[in-house]
């Protein structure tokens, strides 16, 4: 067994402390706290120390990885019991379990493959296992336990784990204490907002974004983190929306993807081709579905409180956002394989690839890609017939304003991830501008 593995069976161990919060009540911190000053101040040398010492930690001669990880697990026990709006302990618990454990399944998967798709997925596996055991022991201890709670743990699990994932992606190691918080404080928003999630609904949602993310993955239209990302905005959008939601994003990453990869060859010897082989990242796709996000978690929100006062703002916002990325992508996947481009802002000839460059041919795919977002939003979304309209001309106002400001101030002062943002947000507010004199 390696010094790795066996390290993380011990950040497994202490993680399993959070399962005696509901016997510790208000003192549930406790053992993490020990665990903590033992870790900063008592142990720096011996069996102890070697299990649990990273490279650094063995520099300082403190076990800072361990300190710093049953700090992060004290400041969630404390949100669980101390204040007066309390994070539930099924969240508490989660968010230590999901992490420690999810580490041993990495590992796991690291002593026998190099393969980094296959470690994250050993990742999130465990980090699902233990998060929703994690959650089950709790309810068993407090209360009575039925199949929707369990349904409700492991959506919650799958969450945490895939939020996990992604921060540590970008993250390093010794940023566990960080991520931890993160996926604590995460969870309980969710918790919070969403409604309850049925065992049918889980099943489904985990076929279904497991199914979309490894096509992705399989035929190279996303980076593991691009799939990472993209599977948790699918399970967000499922969990605060509903299915109809996700199929509308799913509409633009699938039709994106394939528009990206039409003619790839061409478009690479044109000096147009979307980088790493028309594989896109985490930030592409952020770029692209924080406005959806943010619009379908503000939509879940309304439908939590209770007021109906908002729902077809949020629903037009998540919708035109969804039409300007669809517009913007296809615009420039499918204007790219054509000659003669010409600035947005002038007209003037422009050689292929310039920022802002468009031809009429683009155009045409944008005003169909954004067509096509407004058709599905119809069918599936609480959406009437002037809505789509709206929905339509969003899309080609973001589409527009994303080769405005790449015209102006891409490159200069903005990546093409803020553009791509700016745009979106542009479609949402477009839609909503239109809609409200219909």
């Amino acid at each position: 067994m390696t010094s790795t593995l066996r390290r993380a069976g011990g950040f497994a161990v202490v993680g399993t402390l959070a399962l005696a919060a509901p016997s510790l009540g208000t003192a549930a911190f406790a053992p993490f706290a020990a665990v903590a000053l033992l870790a900063a101040f008592v142990i720096d040398d011996g069996p102890l120390f070697e299990l649990f010492a990273r490279p650094g930690d063995r520099e300082d001669g403190r076990l800072n990885g361990l300190a710093g990880f049953a700090l992060a697990a004290t400041g969630l026990a404390l949100l669980a019991t101390v204040p007066r709006v309390k994070m539930p302990l099924t969240v508490f618990v989660a968010a230590v379990l999901l992490l420690a454990y999810g580490n041993l399944g990495a590992r796991l998967v690291e002593s026998t493959t190099d393969d980094e798709f296959l470690r994250s997925a050993g990742f999130v596996t465990a980090a699902v296992l233990a998060g929703t055991a994690g959650q089950v022991v709790i309810v068993v201890l407090t209360g009575e336990l039925n199949q929707v709670q369990i349904s409700q743990f492991t959506f919650l699990a799958a969450l945490g784990g895939l939020v996990a994932t992604l921060l540590r992606t970008t993250l390093y190691e010794r940023d566990d204490p960080l991520v931890m918080l993160s996926v604590g404080l995460s969870l309980w928003g969710f918790n919070a907002i969403a409604g309850p999630i049925s065992p049918t609904q889980t099943a489904v949602s985990f076929a279904f974004t497991i199914a979309i993310g490894y096509a992705a993955y399989a035929l190279g239209t996303a980076s593991i983190a691009g799939v990472i990302t993209g599977v948790l905005l699918l399970l967000l959008t499922i969990g605060f929306g509903g299915f109809g939601w996700a199929v509308v994003l799913v509409s633009f990453f699938g039709v994106g993807a394939l528009a990206t990869k039409f003619k790839y060859d061409q478009k690479a010897e044109r000096g147009v081709a979307e980088g790493n082989d028309g594989a896109r990242g985490t930030g592409n796709v952020l770029g692209n579905a924080a406005v959806a996000l943010v619009s379908v978690i503000g939509y879940a929100t309304t439908q939590t409180l209770g007021h109906s006062l908002g729902t077809d703002l949020f629903v037009l916002a998540f919708a035109g956002s969804v039409a300007a990325a669809m517009s913007d992508t296809l615009s420039s996947e499918i204007g790219g394989l054509f000659d003669n481009p010409r600035l947005i802002t002038s007209f003037k000839p422009v050689p292929p690839g310039t920022d802002g460059g468009v031809t009429w041919q683009g155009e045409v795919a944008g005003i169909v890609g954004s067509a096509l977002i407004a058709g599905v939003a119809s069918v599936l979304l609480p959406l009437s017939t002037t809505g789509a309209v709206a929905v339509l001309a969003g899309g080609i106002i973001g589409m527009t304003v994303d080769s405005l400001l790449g015209a102006t101030v891409e490159g200069a002062g903005l990546g093409n991830q803020a553009v791509n943002f700016l745009a979106t947000l542009a479609g949402a507010l477009g839609a909503l501008a239109v809609w409200i004199p219909l």
